[in-house]
C-alpha cells in the first residue's frame, strides 16, 4: 500500500541512490538543505510529471515560478541565502 503522507511515490521513485547504503534518496533529503524557494523548485523538478493529476510541463513551470521568485529576491537585495 502506498504511504501518501510519509513516503509518496512521486518523491521517492528516483534513481538517485545513497552511496553508502544503496537506498533510494527521497526528495525531502535534498530539498531540506536549501531555502524555501530553492527547496520547492527542487521538489517540483524532482517529481516533474510523476504526481498523479499533474504534467511534466506544469511541474516545470511551478519550479520556474519558485526560481524566478528567488531571483527577484536576490536582485532586490533580500534574503541572500
Amino acid at each position: 500500500m502506498k504511504d501518501m503522507v510519509n513516503h509518496p511515490p512521486h518523491y521517492n521513485d528516483s534513481e538517485a541512490r545513497c552511496d553508502k547504503c544503496g537506498d533510494c534518496i527521497e526528495c525531502i533529503e535534498v530539498a531540506k538543505n536549501h531555502c524555501f524557494m530553492i527547496g520547492n523548485a527542487i521538489k517540483y523538478i524532482w517529481r516533474a510529471g510523476k504526481k498523479e493529476g499533474s504534467t511534466l510541463l506544469l511541474d516545470l513551470k511551478k519550479a520556474q515560478w519558485y526560481l524566478n521568485r528567488k531571483i527577484q529576491e536576490l536582485e532586490n537585495g533580500q534574503n541572500n541565502k
